[in-house]
Parts: structure tokens; sequence; C-alpha cells
């Protein structure tokens, strides 16, 4: 008869130790493993942790859904393997070097736009016999320009989780929003484009349709007792694509709920909570109140809202506007030794998007080169951008969500 098997789990035990290494060397040489005071870990599938973790929430939190379900069709952003030829802010110099260094003649319709950094769009030459990893299938939907994309990571650097979120309107580098090498960058598409050919039929369709799970989207309008439309519209009791994208980004910038579930955003995906409300009414004005919040951080992160042309910075001192070393004190971003951004906020400086902080990012990327005067202006938008962000993302922790 054979042995039944062992199916129980070990104990794990845990202990954490801070402090200098001096005081560390001291208390190892002092203590032996049946000395040192070790914490019972709780084993909890599907991940079984090794240090502790505050589950508490974790009912409560598993009740959303993941953004990966709401949006069936994402991948990663595209990986070049030769950024520096086929990557480039001005289409001339990308020709140039494409021509050079394939030693071809460059084919001007393969020119896309990419979203290389948090604000900062470049050009790319989009030829999928060169390009490493294409991710053709679904980058192909990004090159209508009324489409739009959430980019997230599946999941978070412990060195700064939680601020892994933002839009696009093309498509994407794999290092878009993130730094590290634990995480990749997922692009998801609010719309499907349908295939054009030269053969098309005049009762051919080509309306696009909405990249969202039908079943996630059942359930939350049966919860605002409101109707779902392919296409925003005027029409009362309605909710759109658009609404469920800024429903999402609202959510995913309250500080509150980062914090609360800040040990699940690392780890996976993201979940979203349905609508909450005691009825359709509620759970409805909760979910206006969102959209309203959410659709003004979109425009502005697009840098298409008219308050970021509002600019709470100045660029007073003339030169030959050469980035060298940027550095931030007392309010002002020095790009070079005498040129500065005046009037810049701590937490515009400061903020993170990503892996990245993009006031400082953004001029990094351009060390040694001149700032033109729409780069000037453009440096100042972000700055307003990013401080505007931050406002909403206080007004959005006023509203309660989960």
């Amino acid at each position: 008869m054979a042995k039944k098997e062992d199916t129980t789990l070990a104990q794990v035990f845990h202990s954490d130790l801070f402090g200098k290494r001096e005081a560390k060397y001291e208390f190892l040489n002092n203590n032996s493993l049946k000395t040192i005071a070790w914490n019972t870990l709780e084993a909890s599938a599907p991940n079984h942790f090794f240090v502790n973790k505050n589950f508490d929430v974790q009912t409560i939190y598993d009740k959303g859904f993941k953004v990966n379900e709401l949006f069936p069709l994402n991948n990663v952003g595209i990986v070049t393997s030769k950024d520096a030829i086929l990557i480039n802010d001005n289409k001339e110099s990308l020709i140039k070097n494409v021509s050079e260094y394939y030693s071809i003649r460059p084919n001007a319709s393969l020119i896309k736009r990419i979203s290389y950094r948090p604000f900062d769009e470049k050009f790319v030459y989009y030829d999928v016999k060169i390009i490493e990893r294409a991710r053709e299938k679904l980058m192909k939907h990004m090159f209508s320009k009324d489409n739009i994309a959430f980019v997230t990571v599946n999941r978070q650097p412990l060195s700064n989780p939680t601020t892994y979120y933002f839009l696009s309107k093309s498509i994407i580098t794999n290092g878009f929003i993130r730094s590290d090498s634990v995480s990749i960058d997922n692009l998801m598409p609010l719309y499907l484009y349908p295939e054009t050919t030269d053969q098309q039929t005049l009762d051919q369709k080509n309306e696009r349709t909405p990249n969202l799970n039908a079943e996630i989207i059942w359930q939350i309008a049966e919860k605002l007792g409101l109707i779902f439309t392919n296409e925003k519209e005027t029409t009362k009791d309605t909710f759109a694509p658009i609404d469920i994208l800024d429903y999402i980004y609202a959510v995913l910038h309250s500080p509150t709920y980062r914090e609360k579930y800040k040990e699940f955003l690392k780890i996976d995906f993201p979940r979203v909570p349905y609508p909450k409300g005691r009825d359709t009414r509620q759970c409805a004005s909760t979910f206006w109140q969102l959209v309203k919040l959410g659709g003004e951080i979109r425009q502005i992160h697009l840098l298409e809202s008219p308050i970021v042309e509002k600019y709470i910075t100045q660029y007073p001192e003339d030169g030959n506007n050469v980035v060298t070393k940027p550095t931030y004190q007392n309010g002002r971003v020095y790009i070079n030794e005498t040129q500065y951004f005046d009037n810049v906020p701590d937490i515009a400086w400061d903020f993170y998007i990503g892996g990245y902080q993009p006031a400082q990012k953004w001029l990094k990327d351009r060390k040694e080169r001149a700032l033109e005067f729409d780069d000037i202006l453009h440096y100042q938008k972000i700055i307003v951008a990013l401080s505007e962000t931050d406002r909403i993302m206080k007004e959005i922790d006023k509203i309660e969500i989960e």
C-alpha cells in the first residue's frame, strides 16, 4: 500500500534587523538561531512570501477586476534593440540614421510616433522586418489618431510601488514607464480597429470596437443602472469606454487606495473595485465624480488640457540653452551654470511616474543639447502637469472608493 503523501506546508519564521553594519555584526556575534526572536509567517496561496504581509484586506481587493482582464488585448511595448538608430526626436535625422546604418532608402510611411518616456514623444522607424519585437498585432491599433491606451506594469518594484500608470496615444517602448529589469510595460488599447484592404467592399463595416471585457462591463452597467455604448453619447443614462478608462485612472491615482492595497499592487497587474454605493443612484454618482477627475488627469497627462499652458514657471535668463547638469536649488531648475526655470515646485521636481521623475528625466535625456523654443515651453507644460496631478490626486482622495 502506497504511503500517503504529506501535503502539510512547512513552518516559515522571519526576523528583521535594521541598523548600521557594525550593530548587525555585533547582534549576529551575540546571538544564534535559538536566541533570535522569530515571527511565524502565515502561508497564503498563491503567493507564499518570506516576509510579513498584511492580507487582512485581500478579500476586499480580490473583488475588483484586474486591468489586464478588462482590456483583453494587451501586450508589452516594442523592443527595437537599436534605439539610437531607429528612434529619434527628428524625422530627418531618423531617416538619415536608418539610411546610413542599413544602406536602404527609408520608407516615409513607416515613420510613426512613439511614446518613449512620460511626456517624451519621439519618432520610430517601424519596420517589422528590422525591429526585434514589433508586437504588430497589438501596435497596429495605435496608428489611429483617435485611439488611446492605458499603460501599466505587471509588477511594481518594492522601492517605488504604486505609481506605475500612464496613458499613450501612440505605440510605446518596453521601458516607457519602468526603469528596472523586474517589471514590463503593458499597452492596453481602448479600441480595436478592423483590417482595411484595397479590396474592401461597400457593405464591409469599418467601425472600431471597444477592447473591453463584456462580462466586466455588464457588471459595471448593472451596478450603475446605466446602458453601455461603444462610443460616447450625450444620451442620458449611458456610459462609454472613455468613461471606464477615466474611472480606473482616477481610482489608481487615489493615494489612499494605493496605500491600502500596496502589498497587492506590487505583485501583479492592479485590480480596480467595481463602483460602490448603497444603490444604483449612489453608485452612479460616485462613478461620475471619479470619471470627471480621471478625465482631468488624462487630458493633463496627454498635455491636451488648456491648463498645462497656464505656466507657473519662468525661464528668465538668456544664454546658449545647452543642458549640462540639471540641478534643483530653491525652486530653480538649473540647466547650466546661468540658465534656469524659476518657481518650480518641489512636488513637481520630485514627482514619480513609473520608475522615472519626469521633471528630471526629460532634462537628463537632453544633456549636451541646446533646448529649442518649443522645448522650453514643453518643459514648462510638464511642470504644470505634475503639479496639477498632485492637486487632483488630493481631490480624488476625498471620494470614498473602497
